[in-house]
């Protein structure tokens, strides 16, 4: 189907496996189907599209809203319903209160002339939810097409694994479908797919191309991506409609939107100022840390140590180890100075994100910053535990078993120099 092919990008190994198990209409399909995968993965639309493009009988709930058993189950009733009377005109409100209820229930709204013949299709967003509901809720939903008798498939959308579903007392198995992240060539397809009509393709997708460059490390988000897309485009096209540049000339655009990506990288995924805020920050320039609601962290009260540590994180964040007898120590020795850059050092370490580094260098920094002498007890070790509470350091982990953790510095430049005074 040429038209579902141009709507979902990168999806078409899982439409052909979803259209194949459909079947036609009047065929009895699968009684649940079961699909994972992380956020922003395509689950959500491509079975919404994919039911609307087919004009399948279907009601779409999401689980986060309806959060009670009989929120979610006169949902799905009130839904059907409105489905079967949309043609008459007449619509009355469902109240269900227990499973057994709507085992009734569904037979009778299942039994109208729009929906005999056809398989109706439940589809349940956010499914994860369904385990802190009664324990009879998820079997009788994978069982539904076997106790209504009904031509009905319940279709499972969730982040996480079907293992940590299946009830201890066993269950009728889904079939499982998994839906991979998306790699950066499809995010380059998909996000170069949205260019405005008043730009060239090819200038679009240079854009999507030099943003992937910088966000992808720390941002394979779909929605995430998109959004910083749309926010950050008339930054890098402005010398072009100021006439001062061509849509070619993809080192004068470089230069023009670095610093603006620089910013962006700061706030990734926190979302703490409106988008309309954002374009003011672009137009006046205006340094983020002035801007109210962006970077909060910096109106956080720190013990004295906890200053110097987060410091001595950014700097280990964001300099490579190499350098530090240069900078830290006095009587360093005569060090050979060269011009010559690889060429991953080329690009600025603000731009590639924080590196990880391990404990034993982050208090060498911090004994060599700090003017009185540190011993390492116990209170250090407990400020840097609570700076990770705090999400301003994260633990990143052991590499292996006799290494110790290694921690990233998460906060910005701005964020240092405002605790530095």
């Amino acid at each position: 189907m040429p038209h579902l092919e141009n709507m979902v990008l990168c999806r078409e190994s899982q439409v052909s496996t979803l259209q194949s198990l459909f079947g036609e209409r009047h065929h009895f399909s699968f009684p649940s189907i079961f699909i994972y995968g992380h956020t922003a993965s395509g689950k959500t639309y491509v079975t919404q599209t994919l039911l609307k493009t087919l004009e399948l009988p279907h009601v779409f709930v999401n689980c986060v809203e309806c959060f009670t058993l009989r929120l979610l189950l006169e949902q799905i009733l009130n839904k059907l319903s409105h489905l079967t009377s949309s043609e008459d005109g007449c619509f009355t409100q469902i109240t269900c209160d227990t499973f057994n209820d709507f085992i009734r229930l569904f037979k009778q709204v299942t039994k109208a002339e729009g929906l005999k013949d056809q398989t109706v299709y439940i589809v349940l967003d956010k499914a994860e939810y369904l385990r802190d509901m009664e324990a009879n809720l998820l079997p009788g939903f994978l069982r539904l097409q076997e106790l209504t008798e009904r031509n009905v498939t319940v279709i499972f959308l969730s982040e996480i694994v079907w293992e940590k579903f299946r009830p201890n007392t066993g269950c009728f198995e889904p079939f499982v479908l998994y839906f991979p992240d998306y790699s950066i060539g499809n995010l380059q397809k998909i996000l170069s797919h949205d260019h405005p009509p008043e730009y060239s393709a090819d200038f679009y997708a240079a854009y999507i191309n030099i943003l992937l460059g910088v966000f992808y490390t720390v941002c394979r988000d779909l929605k995430e991506l998109r959004h910083l897309a749309v926010l950050n485009f008339p930054k890098y096209c402005e010398p072009v409609v100021k006439g001062e540049a061509s849509e070619r000339d993809t080192r004068k655009l470089w230069r023009n939107i670095e610093p603006h990506l620089k910013r962006a990288m700061q706030t990734v995924y926190l979302r703490e100022i409106s988008s309309s805020q954002w374009e003011k920050l672009q137009k006046d320039d205006t340094d983020p840390g002035q801007l109210k609601g962006l970077s909060a962290y910096t109106h956080v009260e720190l013990p004295y140590y906890s200053k110097f540590i987060l410091i001595a994180a950014y700097l280990a964040s964001y300099n490579p180890a190499r350098t530090d007898k240069r900078f830290f120590l006095k009587h360093h020795g005569k060090i050979k100075k060269t011009n010559f850059l690889k060429k991953h050092e080329k690009t600025s370490n603000h731009l590639l994100g924080p590196k990880s580094f391990p404990l034993d260098r982050l208090l060498a920094i911090l004994y060599s910053i700090v003017d009185s002498r540190v011993a390492p007890t116990a209170n250090i070790f407990s400020q840097i535990t609570s700076l990770v509470t705090l999400q301003l350091l994260a633990l990143v982990g052991h590499d292996d078993q006799l290494d110790g953790p290694k921690y990233k510095c998460t906060v910005s430049l701005d964020f240092i120099r405002a605790i530095a005074r």
